[in-house]
């Protein structure tokens, strides 16, 4: 009779570890960090893994294993419907800056900040003054996702207006971190980074902050980049804002232009910066190019980015894709990080001009 009762006593308590041990894991599954993202209309368990800078071969067993209640027929997706992302190595999958402190050469704290987005290569960047240290700025390069923009031809290849506006403009921005600005990249591609090839090969994998798909509808898309950056602006209320719109224009095939600045008919602010702007790229020209002068200049546009966005903004027109000089000269990388250099010296003119008022 002992022993019925010790091996009963035994049964149980094994019972109840069993169930702690289920529990306890349950709960550690439950307690897993997951970055949480939205289907978008005609994602895909491969698009969104895609968009999110996961390999779908890789992880669409545990994506499946972590989001079995909320799939639909033959593993479908809700638009509109969160999901989780599966965590590699213990960490969040979705791409942000970190920043990192290293020791400069005299022992004093250097800031390093790692930004995926401008590719391996260039991922890493060293903050090497603080001329910009608390300004915030807002780029946006023209097009993307489904519209590449204007397109032009050279040497049998097409060279679409998105690829080559979105290469200028992440060489500002990474020129822009080097002074300690903050930075949004409004039009984001996960998969391009900064490249130093002549011929950028066109793809549809731009997305709009943080993550969403970009709309075919010219209009749609303007109202979508609008909002982001206006919510952005009011998140950042009494900072330095500006936002900076990059283009490659299309016109007669007999037209080469230079830099052309644009701003709103009402902002003052927003004329100052593109003169300043401007006055930067006349001096590069004298310089550089003596003999061959300068046609770019600065006027007003009626434009839907510059009559509804909440920060001053200038848009620029930085090529004519039509043109056969024009083209030769944007498929030179030294040409497009000297505008993207150009550009960011003038944006620290005006943010020294501004502060030198107050």
């Amino acid at each position: 009779m002992k022993n019925f009762y010790n091996n009963n006593f035994v049964f149980g308590l094994c019972k109840i570890i069993f169930i702690v041990i289920i529990l306890f894991s349950c709960f550690n599954v439950q307690a897993q960090n997951y970055p949480i993202v939205k289907a978008q209309k005609s994602d895909g368990i491969y698009s969104l893994l895609r968009r999110n800078g996961l390999e779908p071969t890789k992880y669409i067993k545990e994506f499946i294993s972590i989001n079995k209640s909320k799939l639909g027929k033959n593993n479908s997706l809700y638009v509109g419907r969160s999901y989780r992302l599966p965590i590699v190595d213990g960490k969040a999958t979705v791409k942000k800056a970190t920043v990192v402190r290293k020791t400069g050469e005299k022992g004093t704290p250097s800031k390093t900040i790692v930004f995926p987005l401008f590719g391996k290569k260039y991922q890493t960047v060293t903050i090497k003054d603080h001329q910009l240290k608390g300004a915030v700025y807002y780029l946006i390069s023209g097009h993307g996702g489904p519209d590449p923009g204007a397109m032009g031809k050279l040497n049998g290849h097409v060279l679409c207006e998105d690829e080559y506006a979105y290469d200028v403009v992440l060489r500002m921005a990474r020129c822009l971190m080097e002074h300690d600005a903050k930075v949004y990249m409004i039009i984001q591609d996960l998969y391009d980074g900064i490249r130093d090839e002549p011929y950028l090969i066109q793809d549809k994998t731009e997305t709009c902050y943080p993550h969403d798909r970009i709309p075919l509808n010219h209009l749609a898309r303007l109202r979508q980049r609008v909002a982001v950056v206006n919510k952005l602006y009011i998140k950042h209320k009494g900072c330095f804002q500006r936002m900076l719109v990059v283009h490659v224009d299309s016109r007669s095939k007999r037209e080469n232009i230079d830099v052309f600045f644009y701003h709103d008919k009402k902002s003052k602010t927003g004329q100052r910066m593109a003169e300043t702007m401007k006055n930067v790229f006349q001096k590069k020209y004298d310089y550089y190019q003596p003999n061959r002068g300068y046609s770019g200049s600065v006027s007003y546009r009626n434009l839907y980015v510059l009559k509804h966005s909440y920060p001053t903004t200038v848009f620029m027109e930085i090529a004519n894709i039509n043109h056969l000089r024009d083209l030769q000269r944007l498929i030179i990388v030294s040409n497009r990080q000297a505008l993207a250099k150009w550009m960011t010296e003038g944006i620290v003119r005006d943010y020294k001009k501004c502060h030198y008022k107050k």
